[in-house]
């Protein structure tokens, strides 16, 4: 099911339709409650973009000690 998520930055209004799962992710970083400048968004943006490197790292990690068939 899609829900239509509304972020007001810099005093501008934006929605996007995202399903559940991505909606709860997203207000992790991005509050849909009050109005944030850029430089919360870069923020945002650096901190998701660090747990997301962090994620692929461990991953490589991982998918090195299996053994090559």
């Amino acid at each position: 099911m899609e829900n239509k998520v509304t972020f007001h930055i810099n005093n501008m209004a934006y929605t996007v339709n995202v399903d559940e799962k991505l909606k709860k992710e997203m207000s992790k970083y991005l509050p849909v409650d009050k109005n944030i400048d850029t430089k919360e968004l870069l923020a945002a943006y650096i901190s998701l973009s660090k747990e997301f490197t962090n994620f692929k790292e461990d991953l490589e990690a991982l998918s090195n000690k299996i053994p090559n068939l």
